[in-house]
């Protein structure tokens, strides 16, 4: 079969007043064994006609994406979220299925899952392999609505040395087919191993993104923008920046913490005029796999000073971008979900949980159990 090509985008869809868009890949399980289960195509052909729209299939069987609408604030993303959600683990339960939120099952095996029927999938994985017959993760993506392609481009550029932040805040990935990987975020290793994934070479300006998508999909690198796997990208359809550096986060109160930093976040690079500063790819390397192997306890080197230049753990680059973003956070009237990452930096992430609940019982299902009890708390 040929593979049609998209065409390059040629104009960014316009969304003002940095609005919200998140999207959320839950695990579907098995509720006798926990194990993962293709269950996402009987709960899509089931699910009733209000929640259709909001939910869609992923690259294995057992990932269940759920995405919010065009939200105008993370109050709005909350009430969008708590509705969805609910209504799916209600359809999760008709069906014998629970609905776990983690970036990886800490004792699946890749080689039982069953992919997902889709031209594109399958053209993907035809070329990966077994990289992609590896690649069973699950991801935690925030859109934010951008005025113009430029202003998304040039967030993009300089948002990048401070993404391993938000991967520190919402680690989940410990375990791997039934062994700790000693990583807090094995998830990010696994998506690594995936072309033109993760970091990304400095863009520029719109019109240089234009000729590099135009270029890549002239040579057969690509067949369209999603084709790039980048930690974070432009969006020109939904008018967006996409976040797409974090672990999915174990609890919705971390998922409401992380969303709001980041809007405000691109809030005030957006407005900065300060130009974008080169930063050599070593220390954006450096940093990312302080925070994959460490979380919130590795080492940040702040490479271009926006949080004051220096070494510091990850929990003081977090302290420091939240005490920085005061000014967006009352802005956005985002008080009450940024004070949710102070639970982060005292509890831990969702790979501490884990490996706190597994030191205690050694039972990768009892994990599974309080993770899944506690998502609400």
């Amino acid at each position: 079969m040929t593979a049609i090509t998209d065409p390059a985008p040629s104009t960014f869809t316009s969304s003002p007043s940095y609005t919200l868009g998140v999207e959320l890949e839950f695990q579907t399980l098995d509720t006798e064994t926990l194990n993962l289960a293709p269950l996402a195509p009987v709960l899509l052909d089931t699910a009733p006609a209000i929640l259709r729209p909001r939910i869609t299939h992923e690259w294995i069987r057992s990932i269940l994406e759920i995405r919010t609408g065009i939200c105008n604030s993370v109050r709005d993303v909350e009430n969008d979220l708590l509705q969805t959600c609910s209504m799916a683990e209600e359809l999760a339960a008709d069906n014998n299925c629970l609905l776990f939120a983690a970036s990886l099952h800490p004792f699946a095996k890749s080689a039982d899952q069953v992919l997902t029927k889709n031209v594109r999938y399958e053209r993907i994985m035809e070329e990966l392999q077994i990289v992609g017959r590896r690649f069973i993760s699950q991801g935690f993506h925030v859109h934010v609505g951008m005025i113009d392609g430029d202003t998304a481009v040039k967030v993009c550029d300089k948002i990048q040395p401070y993404l391993p932040i938000f991967l520190a805040l919402s680690t989940s990935s410990p375990f791997f087919q039934g062994q700790d990987t000693g990583l807090m975020s094995y998830r990010t290793k696994l998506f690594e191993a995936l072309p033109l994934a993760g970091i990304y070479d400095e863009i520029g300006d719109w019109n240089s993104f234009l000729n590099d998508i135009t270029m890549l999909q002239g040579a057969g690198v690509i067949e369209s923008v999603k084709d790039l796997w980048w930690d974070a990208r432009p969006h020109p359809v939904f008018g967006t920046l996409e976040i797409r550096a974090c672990d999915l986060p174990v609890q919705f109160a971390d998922i409401l913490g992380l969303t709001a930093l980041i809007q405000c976040f691109i809030a005030c690079l957006a407005e900065t005029s300060t130009p974008v500063s080169s930063c050599n790819q070593q220390f954006l390397r450096w940093n990312k796999w302080q925070a994959v192997r460490y979380g919130l306890d590795g080492k940040f080197i702040d490479p271009i000073g926006f949080l004051g230049g220096g070494n510091m753990t990850f929990r003081e680059a977090v302290r420091r971008l939240v005490q920085k973003m005061q000014p967006m956070t009352e802005r956005f009237a985002s008080e009450r979900y940024i004070k949710m990452i102070d639970r982060i930096l005292e509890q831990g992430t969702g790979a501490d949980v884990q490996r706190r609940v597994y030191a205690k019982h050694g039972d990768f299902q009892h994990v599974i159990k309080q993770l899944h009890e506690t998502f609400w708390a």
